[in-house]
């Protein structure tokens, strides 16, 4: 008799395993939608934010913006209504993280190219520096498809209030002039709604997989 309910003890716990063994799977393959965060100013770095948000824990918003595109167009919010688009900061003479970024960045528009609810957009964080001309031939260069991905220049005071007030992106480069800044490797994902929903490393492959990813649920919310 005790042979017996040993027996049944050991057949009980093997069914138990399998069990979570198979919810696992069923679980993983019906890849159960998890909405992605909406992030705010508190959930960010504060390095990355200007002093006056950085206690605000909701309704943050990208802000209005008119900034000039390495064709000379004028570029504002109106060009990315009801899309979902990339963002990052960068400087067309940077010899460090902006080329990773940038060809990180040429690999999510091969990848989005045919998706017309996507888009991407990259600033300049020395306008000075980056005129129109000089956007045009970094976009050319680098392979820049100007219906998908516009490089923006504009009044430095525009960026950076972009930068630490919207996007929540950059550091403040206490040492320099009015308005510098120091831009990182940050990607940020941005809804229709002009929320934030990620942020990624530009530099590095799996998190570029993860953002591919991340769009492809974020999409699911439309």
């Amino acid at each position: 008799m005790l042979s017996f309910f040993k027996g049944y003890k050991i057949f009980a716990i093997v069914f138990i395993i399998i069990s979570i063994v198979i919810i696992s799977i069923i679980y993983n393959t019906l890849n159960v939608y998890q909405p992605l965060p909406i992030y705010q100013p508190t959930m960010v770095s504060t390095e990355l934010v200007d002093s006056t948000i950085q206690y605000q824990k909701k309704y943050h918003k990208i802000a209005d913006f008119s900034l000039t595109n390495q064709n000379g167009k004028t570029i504002t919010q109106n060009d990315y209504k009801d899309k979902i688009y990339v963002v990052d900061f960068f400087f067309t003479t940077c010899q460090t993280i902006c080329p990773i970024m940038t060809s990180n960045m040429v690999d999510i528009q091969k990848e989005i190219i045919n998706d017309d609810d996507v888009m991407l957009l990259s600033h300049s964080v020395t306008p000075e520096i980056d005129s129109v001309a000089q956007l045009k031939r970094y976009a050319l260069k680098k392979g820049v498809n100007d219906k998908k991905w516009n490089l923006v220049t504009g009044d430095k005071k525009e960026i950076y209030k972009l930068a630490r007030k919207s996007y929540l992106a950059v550091k403040d480069n206490g040492d320099g002039g009015p308005f510098d800044m120091v831009h990182t490797e940050n990607f940020m994902l941005i809804d229709k709604k002009r929320q934030i929903r990620g942020y990624y490393d530009g530099t590095n492959s799996e998190d570029i997989n993860r953002l591919l990813n991340d769009i492809a649920i974020l999409k699911e919310e439309y």
